[in-house]
């Protein structure tokens, strides 16, 4: 809440100035989506802000300058969180899979699709090797492509639609690693 704070002050805005708040749904981390989804409705219920999910593949995808975008989330237990994109249409839906289903799916849609295919993200420079043994080009370690991007998130949320705050959840695309207990 302070950094939210502080970009309003350094923008010369308050709570009740805001139409609508973008918030990154997932995939990524349990908690850390569960709070950024909490906080953004939070947010939206006690402004009368709209409330736009955006996906953060999407976001990432954004960042990445290639017809081709392979947006890459590194999904912890040896998988990544992945989607396709060119000229920023979702060719692929956003799944979970082990680096070298990614690739291979990733190659196997790209062919005839008009251009190199860039990968970026922190799952991409996690499992380089085998992304660039596959013939996908990725992005240098220091790029900041490799970060979702909140600019990214508030442009693709000026376009998405408004959603319910109570409607607004996580995109998790797998199930917690957490177990109940018996």
């Amino acid at each position: 809440m302070p950094a939210i704070v502080e970009v309003l002050d350094r923008g010369g805005a308050s709570f009740d100035e805001l139409d609508a708040i973008a918030v990154g749904v997932g995939p990524g981390s349990f908690t850390g989506l569960r709070i950024a989804v909490a906080t953004a409705r939070a947010l939206a219920h006690a402004s009368g802000a709209e409330l736009r999910p955006v996906s953060s593949l999407a976001a990432l995808a954004a960042g990445i300058e290639s017809p081709l975008r392979l947006p890459l989330i590194d999904a912890k237990r040896g998988e990544l969180f992945a989607a396709l994109y060119a000229d920023g249409e979702q060719l692929k839906a956003p799944f979970a899979a082990p680096p070298e289903e990614v690739a291979r799916r990733a190659v196997q849609l790209a062919k005839g699709g008009g251009g190199s295919l860039r990968a970026a993200g922190d799952g991409s420079v996690r499992f380089r090797s085998v992304l660039e043994a596959a013939g996908i080009d990725v992005e240098p370690d220091g790029s900041r492509a490799h970060v979702v991007r909140a600019l990214h998130v508030c442009r693709l949320g000026a376009g998405a639609p408004a959603t319910p705050p109570e409607a607004v959840l996580p995109e998790y695309l797998r199930l917690p690693d957490a177990k109940p207990s018996a």
